[in-house]
């Protein structure tokens, strides 16, 4: 890869660069370009795919002959509130979806599947964390961390226990189906993934992939959960995109897991730790509640 951006800074001589996580930036005087590495997507193949189906929010690629490295235009941002970001973001990438949706056939088998793999998740957590409640009761002076997690343990459960319920009625909502709903989801949705000038793009295509749109979905809820108000998000892509009960209620049932955390840290850092995980539970059941009330 070194090798490759040599060359291309011969070619562009560029007056200043810059690394951004894993993207450099070349400013040039003829404009500002992106170098990526490649991995074992074929981002013009991709890009050509999301052009037939009329979706162009994408960075243009200028060269991609180079065997390690694509090379993109670079496209500045425009300063505006996060929250109004996320709104622009969500109407995006619901475009996505609905542009790129086909219905394949599938077997009981394949819903199967995604029941075991959640179930034993479930069983896997709530083992985990009884037993991480049974060894911490017996501390005779218990830290901080300690104390906040057993004083909240109930709401872990909870959480648990809800997934496991939902579990089994999303199974028997989807085990007679013959055909699922799949589409191109960019799964690695972020709000800095996102850039709005004259016009939108998503950039970071590299993890693109054919799934259920859900799962961009959980992913970008996994990361922005904390950052923006998520039930407005929700209900804008919900008046986009017309998921069926099963669709919402496995995203739901994914959501809902909290996460297995480590109290092998210092004493503060475990107690952000405990923190994060209460805040992300209570966030997602307040996120949740609406669509379980009983009006």
């Amino acid at each position: 890869m070194n090798n490759s951006i040599e060359v291309l800074k011969k070619i562009y001589k560029p007056y200043k660069y810059t690394i951004i996580g894993k993207a450099l930036i070349l400013n040039t005087t003829s404009g500002d370009l992106v170098i990526k590495e490649k991995n074992d997507k074929n981002i013009k193949e991709l890009y050509n795919y999301l052009a037939s189906r009329n979706f162009n929010s994408f960075p243009p690629l200028i060269d991609d002959t180079r065997a390690e490295i694509n090379v993109f235009t670079y496209e500045k941002d425009t300063l505006m509130p996060k929250e109004q970001k996320a709104l622009d973001l969500i109407d995006l990438i619901a475009s996505l979806h609905n542009k790129t949706t086909y219905y394949k056939t599938v077997t009981v088998d394949s819903f199967k599947e995604i029941y075991d793999n959640i179930n034993s998740n479930i069983e896997y957590l709530k083992n985990y964390y009884e037993s991480l409640y049974n060894n911490l009761k017996h501390e005779i002076y218990m830290s901080p961390a300690s104390y906040l997690l057993m004083r909240n343990i109930s709401k872990i459960l909870e959480a648990l226990a809800f997934s496991k319920r939902e579990l089994d009625k999303w199974f028997d909502l989807v085990k007679t189906s013959e055909k699922k709903r799949v589409s191109l989801i960019h799964n690695n949705l972020e709000i800095n993934h996102f850039i709005k000038n004259e016009q939108d793009y998503l950039i970071s295509w590299e993890k693109s992939r054919v799934d259920s749109p859900i799962m961009d979905l959980i992913n970008f809820y996994h990361k922005e959960y904390f950052n923006v108000n998520f039930a407005i998000l929700w209900e804008r892509y919900l008046e986009k995109v017309s998921l069926t009960e099963d669709e919402k209620k496995l995203f739901y049932i994914i959501i809902a897991l909290p996460k297995e955390i480590n109290l092998n840290d210092t004493e503060f850092n475990s107690c952000k730790i405990v923190r994060e995980l209460l805040d992300y539970l209570y966030i997602t059941e307040n996120l949740i509640r609406p669509y379980y009330t009983v009006e």
